[in-house]
């Protein structure tokens, strides 16, 4: 869906902004306090993460428990039957929030906010890049469990069924769109809506026209493979600094002073991200077929893919759209003057670093830890490993388990439809429970490579992969 640049998008826009992250207190590495100034850069990267709010609070932990007066029978009798700390792990489940795995802990907020220990959370960074696989949370792995639409939502049903009225950031969400899917976000649009009212210094220019917007979900990248990387993002636009990542601080509370004065934060918020190691297979792997599927990979995977190991090597290429097939929404839906404005504006320090304002197609991703980064492709169309090795097998609709895996297939557990069923078209919240690969931006076509393999050899590639 095409989204004209008419008032209401600066209404979603600032709406966007508030609810994802702003703030208005700057921080320098000199104010740093002696506690800081004693831990690593990545463990304040950290800290900066799940403890400091660099805005205002989305919601309170007391709303939170309450959200479930909203939900919709039967789930609402169900909660209202259980006690506080079920409700609390049912809401963990419908929004896709994942808890603080050290059972030591004492926190009650999940990993994916900021909590300051009053009780306010913020959405962090965690959001959509902290997950967990069969059950099992792994630091930076991303979030296939977020339902950002539902959370908003469920926001605004309370207040209203409270007779309060909805915040301007809980309202926006009504008319944006944050996701089709849970686990995926309208990410990359939510910053061409935030950077188009900044001038170069990031200052708040009101004025500025909209170029348009089109929506395209997408699948956040597991945040492990961060330091073999010069470029970030699928189509590897900008080079990899603190500043790019800082895109979405850009509410409208915070002056360009202020979010420049976070460039610090951000530096070790990037060190903490290069720090993470790919999750080691956790099951049986069969080390004879494996060793023949690392000889195919190398010979025909490896030319886009790199190499793993000690001496492995990742030659970060880009692959034109027209080569390899995948939905070219993605590509064809950023705004060159989006990528534009990175390069001129403190983003990209006026115009000193590299960016490629009309990148050819897709950058081939590294592939270490790939088993747990299910779904597959830049838009998450893929649920399996084996799916992508076989491109006839890839399901058109599918619904996934909460905490299952396939072993045999390699990603998710899921049941395969032919058509949404009729109980849930009507029912966004459900419906967002579904993979639909027919929609715009979601398909899953393209990336063929692998037929030039044979199903004995794709099974032994597939064996390969589990090592990674």
């Amino acid at each position: 869906m095409t989204i004209q640049a008419k008032p209401v998008i600066g209404r979603i826009a600032r709406a966007i902004g508030a609810f994802i992250i702003t703030g208005s207190v700057a921080t320098h590495a000199g104010d740093r306090p002696e506690s800081e100034q004693a831990q690593t850069p990545a463990e304040r990267g950290w800290q900066h993460l799940i403890a400091k709010p660099f805005g205002d609070p989305n919601v309170t932990e007391a709303q939170f428990l309450e959200l479930w007066k909203t939900w919709p029978e039967p789930l609402q009798s169900e909660a209202e039957q259980a006690s506080t700390q079920q409700r609390r792990e049912m809401a963990f489940r419908r929004y896709g929030f994942v808890a603080d795995p050290d059972p030591d802990s004492e926190r009650t907020a999940p990993l994916n906010v900021a909590d300051a220990g009053d009780g306010r959370w913020t959405l962090n960074c965690l959001s959509c890049h902290q997950g967990k696989v069969a059950g099992r949370v792994i630091p930076g792995l991303p979030n296939t469990h977020f339902a950002f639409q539902t959370l908003g939502n469920d926001l605004v049903a309370l207040r209203r069924l409270k007779g309060e009225k909805p915040t301007p950031a809980e309202l926006g969400l009504a008319f944006a769109s944050l996701g089709r899917t849970n686990g995926t976000t309208n990410a990359q649009i939510f910053s061409v809506a935030l950077v188009a009212k900044r001038d170069k210094d990031l200052n708040l220019e009101p004025g500025n026209p909209f170029p348009k917007l089109v929506n395209h979900d997408l699948d956040a990248p597991p945040l492990w493979n961060t330091s073999r990387k010069r470029r970030l993002y699928i189509d590897g636009f900008p080079e990899k600094t603190a500043r790019v990542i800082m895109q979405f601080v850009l509410g409208e509370s915070n002056s360009g002073e202020t979010i420049r004065g976070w460039e610090s934060d951000f530096q070790d918020v990037l060190a903490w991200i290069e720090s993470l190691e790919p999750p080691k297979y956790p099951w049986e792997v069969n080390a004879e077929l494996a060793a023949t599927g690392k000889q195919l990979f190398e010979q025909t995977c490896a030319r886009c893919h790199g190499t793993y190991g000690s001496d492995g090597e990742y030659p970060e290429k880009m692959i034109e759209i027209s080569d390899i097939g995948t939905d070219p929404l993605r590509l064809h839906g950023m705004p060159v003057e989006h990528r534009r404005f990175f390069k001129d504006s403190w983003f990209g320090d006026y115009g000193e670093r590299t960016v490629l304002e009309n990148p050819e197609g897709y950058v081939a991703p590294p592939l270490d830890g790939v088993w747990a980064s299910a779904p597959y492709f830049h838009n998450g169309s893929v649920p399996t490993l084996w799916q992508v090795l076989n491109p006839d097998g890839r399901p058109q609709i599918w619904k996934r388990t909460e905490d299952g895996y396939d072993i045999d297939q390699l990603g998710l557990e899921i049941s395969q439809f032919d058509e949404l069923p009729a109980d849930v078209k009507k029912q966004p919240d459900q419906r967002r429970q579904y993979y639909d690969a027919r929609l715009p931006g979601k398909g899953a076509q393209g990336h063929e490579y692998p037929d030039e393999l044979d199903a004995d050899e794709k099974r032994a590639v597939l064996e390969y992969l589990k090592t990674l």
